[in-house]
């Protein structure tokens, strides 16, 4: 029971690592609030889990992240983590991408953070212990063709996580993990990028020193530990999680 009596918002939680994600946290006592764009696979979730509400919107929004504050509080009394899961590829080159996709893309994977960080963090500074949990990317540090927006994005969320960390220190612990490839519908959308998507996610699994992809409950494992006590002197780094594809 690693979270008794936390109250927890969790985004990008229908599916994928995100989904994982919450049901690690709800394993370990956490009580959720569900962040999502898909009515009937939230709903489903918060159906499964203790102590959670699922509200459908867009995080790219800043009132629905104001409103998914006011759940937690509304339902729960208080808030203590946050864990970010929420992610847009937004494909295709410099030349070729429209402005509005790359506009969506940063929106979601970096104002996104902003916008929730904004409203929650006056909270969770009321209580000790409080996390903040931001899952990005190895795009952060290696570059794939067609994912011009997805890097840059990835990238400036690392930064923005060690700005918040020194800036709310000692009171939250903000931290960021990195996965490489990692066996989700995401992923294959990701291999479209290249010319040859089956053999792209081949090639990223025969990339790993491991020699495998990921998989949600890898990563959800990680999330658990950097936003439980267990991780209490580790604050303001960006963890890799990618079977040692960056040193392979």
């Amino acid at each position: 029971m690693k979270l008794k009596n936390k109250v927890c918002i969790i985004t990008g939680a229908t599916s994928g690592m995100g989904k994982a994600v919450a049901q690690s946290f709800s394993k370990e006592g956490a009580k959720l609030v569900l962040s999502g764009r898909n009515l009937d696979r939230g709903n489903a979730l918060a159906a499964q889990l203790p102590h959670s509400v699922f509200m459908e919107g867009d995080v790219s929004e800043p009132s629905y992240n104001e409103n998914l504050v006011k759940a937690a509080i509304e339902n729960f009394g208080q808030l203590n983590i946050l864990s970010f899961n929420a992610g847009m590829l937004g494909l295709g080159d410099v030349v070729n991408l429209p402005e509005t996709l790359w506009h969506k893309t940063l929106n979601v994977n970096l104002s996104a953070i902003f916008y929730l960080c904004k409203n929650a963090i006056p909270h969770i500074q009321k209580r000790p212990g409080g996390a903040i949990v931001i899952n990005t990317s190895i795009a952060a540090f290696k570059s794939f063709p067609n994912h011009p927006a997805y890097c840059a994005s990835k990238a400036a969320a690392v930064a923005l996580m060690k700005q918040m960390a020194v800036e709310y220190a000692p009171d939250i612990r903000i931290n960021a993990i990195c996965p490489g490839p990692v066996d989700t519908p995401f992923l294959w959308d990701s291999a479209k990028a290249f010319k040859n998507p089956d053999s792209a996610v081949e090639d990223a699994k025969n990339a790993t020193l491991l020699n495998r992809l990921g998989t949600p409950e890898d990563i959800a494992k990680l999330t658990l530990f950097l936003a439980s006590e267990d991780a209490s002197w580790i604050t303001g780094s960006s963890m890799t999680i990618d079977g040692g594809i960056l040193n392979a």
